[in-house]
């Protein structure tokens, strides 16, 4: 497999890729990716910042928080990636809008202790208690 990939949002007008191994990727239970996507939880890749390009159309920026900016298509709302200041070197990439999203299945859960008490997850995956950043 290539580690190559490509993705974009739902009505085309903004395209990425980056180059970089589908490793690193988590189910995030935070209350804040929950409302920003709609979702009751959002899969990320954390990639290497220089990896990533975006390829067509500019993305629309949102500081949902001190330390992260969300990026989204301001035509058909997919929420794309999130970059975050505690990490400068990485984006986070959304997996929903890769173009193969079913070659990134997660290896963990984060921010756990936001989880919805009803949503049942996969017990196989390990899972990482955060700092409160709600």
């Amino acid at each position: 497999m290539s580690d190559l990939h490509q993705g974009g949002c739902q009505c085309g007008a903004v395209r990425y890729q980056f180059h970089a191994p589908l490793r690193d990727i988590a189910h995030c239970h935070c209350s804040i990716c929950r409302r920003s996507t709609g979702g009751i939880l959002v899969t990320w890749i954390t990639v290497p910042l220089a990896a990533f390009t975006w390829l067509r159309g500019e993305p629309a920026r949102f500081a949902s928080s001190p330390s992260c900016e969300r990026y989204f298509c301001s035509g058909c709302g997919a929420h794309l990636a999130l970059f975050t200041t505690l990490s400068p070197q990485t984006l986070d990439v959304t997996i929903a809008t890769l173009d193969q999203p079913e070659q990134a299945p997660a290896d963990r859960h984060i921010w756990t202790e936001s989880r919805l008490p009803w949503l049942e997850v996969d017990p196989r995956l390990p899972e990482e208690l955060q700092e409160h950043i709600d």
